[in-house]
């Protein structure tokens, strides 16, 4: 069963559907227990980085995620959900995040912000989530990214303005700066990549 935890904030339904299509039972749920069980963890976001990990720790969400984690049981993280994964952010005065990666989620030096829409990912040939995708096109909304390479990862890349994380994979642990569940068919064959590591 794949657990997408309901904290307050993002497109639950959608990711719900999405990742049932892999053909695993998918539950939105802040069932601490469904969460720790399941056999894989979505962590939503949408919106600010305080605010979601203001809603995220009133819902116990840091505790199954620390718990997930020691167990070394698989967890995704999508936008602002991977966003919190990282050290701290520095929106709205900043914010200290999970800490499962070392790294700072700073403003994206870019013309035009929001960068909305597609846009390429440039992936390592060891990315599990993305093989037979080499440098295809995902669906991005987001003005915050992480900028620097996070160590014994493999760590995948997309320019606007800067260079920036696109997504991060280490142990049971991926993160995706993009929204897999917006990104047609490209993003259901990322799911069914990571899906199939359960």
């Amino acid at each position: 069963m794949i657990a997408i935890l309901d904290y307050g904030s993002g497109n639950l339904r959608s990711a719900q559907r999405a990742f049932a299509l892999t053909g695993h039972e998918t539950m939105v749920t802040s069932d601490p227990d469904l969460c720790l069980a399941s056999d894989g963890l979505i962590v939503p976001g949408v919106g600010a980085y305080g605010a979601c990990m203001e809603q995220l720790i009133a819902a116990g969400g840091r505790e199954i995620i620390a718990a997930r984690i020691a167990s070394e049981k698989p967890i995704m993280g999508i936008c602002v959900g991977a966003q919190i994964l990282f050290s701290a952010g520095t929106e709205k005065g900043g914010h200290v995040g999970l800490g499962v990666f070392a790294g700072e989620v700073s403003l994206i030096n870019a013309p035009i912000l929001p960068h909305i829409g597609w846009n390429n990912v440039h992936s390592e040939p060891s990315s599990i989530l993305f093989q037979g995708l080499q440098d295809e096109s995902f669906y991005f909304v987001h003005s915050f990214a992480a900028k620097n390479a996070v160590a014994d990862a493999t760590n995948s890349w997309c320019t606007y303005g800067e260079d920036f994380l696109s997504a991060v994979e280490r142990g049971p642990v991926s993160a995706v700066q993009f929204h897999p569940e917006k990104s047609g068919a490209v993003g259901a064959r990322l799911i069914s990549n990571w899906a199939g590591t359960l």
